[in-house]
């Protein structure tokens, strides 16, 4: 809380621990409404300021669970005809459609919001005139992202991976999921974010969850080491280009984990490693590795404070800064796992926890789908 003096006797009280972050995750793979998230944060209203909110959601295009979801925003049509254009030449469509939303739900202005389902177009049907590498679909769609996002100008892809999708925009997060109709989703994990934005513009593609692939990034605070962060990425390929210090966070566990092979927990030892005097005290073996991925990653560390919640294919995880600056609250009930800003947001869904806790700064809180434990979940 800073307290200003505006003139002798009065000040100015500004909550600078605002943005809301909330989710949900049944680990035994059920799906359920998007109600029980929007309810969620709903009762962390007072911690937006109507400026951004968004949520994403895990398991809800079974039918189409093979292909690539991608949802992008578009400024204007000729935006939309560029994408299209480029996404025929190097994509197989399996279905093209606007992403359903109310007209009646407050948001009076939003961009065009199409979505898209597709594949990377298998090498001997590409065009002979360009050269290919032996690359996975995950790293053509990667490129695909990066490429519209930075050149195609007033298209933003916004999600991009399979059986997933983000919603987001500018308005309260509740307003937000109306809006998307999101009751009317049944997905297995639910992340959410309220916004309250204090260094940059408050925008429908700055809005909250970050995505890229399966990963979906919700962050209360302010990463300070923004600069250090987006010219290690650029360095492996990745263009941080819509505004906000969030999107470092989702390309970062994508390089630790997706294209360097790190296990979820050793990617949270890079992003809020251990301070070097507490290094200096730890047994040798585990000095040594905590050295070694401080050297190598120097990059990837994130400065500031920060509460983030990550979801991925199959579970989600919760970590804090360092040294716990922003809050972050875990809870189970059965095969439920809550996250949230605050306890309040969890027992608004579900009153009666079999447990609750706040995790400790740098400690991360990882839930996982019981039949479906991704590779990277262990350390390796």
């Amino acid at each position: 809380m800073f307290r200003c003096q505006q003139k002798p006797g009065q000040f100015y009280e500004k909550d600078i621990s605002g943005c809301a972050v909330a989710a949900i995750m049944d680990t035994s793979g059920k799906v359920f409404s998007g109600q029980a998230i929007i309810d969620s944060i709903e009762t962390q209203h007072e911690r937006s300021n109507g400026l951004g909110g968004g949520f994403a959601a895990y398991g809800i295009y079974p039918e189409l669970a093979d292909f690539y979801a991608f949802h992008i925003m578009f400024e204007d049509d000729q935006a939309a005809k560029e994408t299209e254009k480029y996404l025929y030449r190097d994509f197989v469509l399996e279905r093209k459609e606007i992403i359903p939303h109310r007209h009646d739900s407050g948001i009076k202005k939003h961009p065009l919001l199409r979505r898209y389902f597709v594949l990377p177009r298998p090498i001997e049907e590409k065009t002979p005139d360009r050269v290919f590498e032996n690359l996975s679909d995950d790293e053509l769609v990667f490129r695909a992202v990066m490429h519209i996002n930075k050149d195609v100008t007033g298209a933003y892809v916004f999600s991009s991976g399979k059986n997933m999708g983000v919603f987001k925009g500018v308005g309260y997060p509740e307003d937000i999921g109306r809006f998307y109709k999101l009751e009317e989703y049944q997905a297995y994990t639910w992340i959410s974010h309220g916004r309250f934005p204090t260094n940059s513009a408050g925008w429908w593609g700055g809005a909250h969850p970050f995505s890229l692939l399966n990963w979906a990034v919700v962050h209360n605070g302010e990463i300070s080491s923004y600069g250090k962060n987006k010219r290690y990425l650029e360095n492996f390929g990745y263009q941080c280009t819509l505004f906000t210090d969030t999107e470092v966070i989702a390309y970062i566990f994508d390089l630790l984990v997706r294209r360097h092979g790190l296990s979820l927990e050793m990617a949270a030892k890079v992003v809020a490693a251990p301070f070097w005097d507490e290094i200096a005290r730890m047994p040798e073996d585990q000095k040594q590795l905590e050295t070694l991925l401080r050297a190598t990653y120097a990059g990837a560390l994130l400065n500031g404070p920060f509460g983030v919640i990550v979801g991925f294919d199959g579970g989600m995880m919760g970590i804090n800064d360092r040294i716990k600056l922003r809050p972050l609250v875990a809870a189970k009930k059965g095969d439920f796992v809550y996250m949230a800003s605050e306890e309040s947001a969890i027992r608004a869904i579900s009153p009666q926890l079999d447990e609750v806790w706040a995790p400790k700064g740098g400690e991360p809180v990882l839930a996982l789908l019981k039949d479906k434990t991704p590779a990277y979940a262990s350390v390796r």
